[in-house]
């Protein structure tokens, strides 16, 4: 199922009967530039989530190679999704019926280079999306993806994955559940500001949670934040992996600077029911497509200016 599909928008439940899905957050603390020492960091975590019972693992943005980058470092060290760094993650998850996604820094057929999340079971690969919002400095050493996320059928739900700065297009959240999403699992590398602005009474870092709670929330489905933490050339992550569920609430999470395996029993069929509880409004079927072509339009484009319909 790709995000060009489109899901029923109160579709029904299933077995009520069934277990809880078992989802994992694994944060942790990829060395910049260690492929190795991050091979096994993340070979380590999996077999310990696993073990713990999870179904779907999460991994950070850029498990493989770590986030602070030179060019030359992300050229030298980018792998295809068949190479070392995914393949060592389908290989931790022998002897179990998990799925991970992780990120990784991918080295595309056409030479590109791609800030890209995989998602594997011990089957092998089954599915590549690259980031297609790029943050600051991403820029310089990654081509955006040119595809929508992937929403995969697994066999413990429908899973889709995009990657952190991508939560803050609500376009993007939108497309997974309207695809028939259940979890999406949103490998992140956050950067700590470690400040607020004048007379914010937010908390400092505190805005993606915000996001991801309202994401989960308007499109009914669960969202697995995959943060990492630690310091890292200089550089310090907000480490507040959380799992939300289709009420924005916290399952899991969020956790504070250090290494976590977070882990949070989710109904994912409860992300088929699209209707606000009580109500018989419903949070797809409710939409008037035909009112939001601006939406996609580039910016700048002209849009009619407030009046102007009136006065036709």
């Amino acid at each position: 199922m790709t995000g060009s599909e489109t899901a029923r928008p109160d579709s029904a439940a299933a077995d009520p009967s069934a277990p809880p899905t078992r989802v994992a957050c694994l944060q942790l603390s990829p060395a910049a530039a260690e492929l190795a020492i991050n091979r096994r960091l993340a070979e380590r975590a999996i077999g310990t989530a696993a073990r713990a019972g999870a179904q779907v693992i999460v991994l950070p943005e850029l498990m493989t190679t770590g986030y602070h980058l030179t060019s030359a470092e992300s050229v030298a060290l980018a792998e295809p999704a068949a190479g070392p760094g995914v393949t060592s993650w389908i290989k931790a998850l022998e002897g179990h019926p998990a799925v991970v996604v992780g990120g990784f820094c991918e080295r595309g057929q056409d030479g590109e280079i791609y800030n890209s999340a995989a998602m594997v079971s011990s089957d092998g690969l089954l599915s590549v999306y690259r980031k297609t919002h790029l943050w600051g400095e991403e820029h310089r050493l990654f081509r955006p993806g040119d595809e929508a996320p992937p929403v995969v059928d697994t066999r413990w739900g429908r899973v889709g994955m995009a990657i952190c700065y991508d939560l803050f297009f609500p376009e993007v959240t939108r497309g997974m559940a309207l695809a028939g999403a259940q979890l999406l699992a949103v490998p992140t590398n956050s950067p700590s500001t470690g400040a607020r602005s004048p007379g914010s009474r937010a908390p400092a870092d505190g805005i993606g949670h915000t996001v991801a709670r309202a994401a989960a929330y308007l499109n009914r489905v669960y969202i697995a934040v995959c943060d990492r933490h630690g310091d890292e050339r200089g550089h310090t992550w907000t480490a507040r992996s959380s799992v939300i569920d289709p009420e924005g609430e916290f399952l899991a999470g969020p956790v504070g600077y250090e290494q976590q395996l977070l882990l949070a029993d989710c109904d994912l069929p409860e992300a088929n029911r699209k209707r606000w509880n009580g109500t018989d409004n419903n949070a797809l079927a409710d939409r008037r497509p035909e009112l939001y072509g601006a939406l996609v339009a580039p910016v700048g484009s002209a849009v009619r200016p407030v009046g102007e319909a009136a006065a036709r």
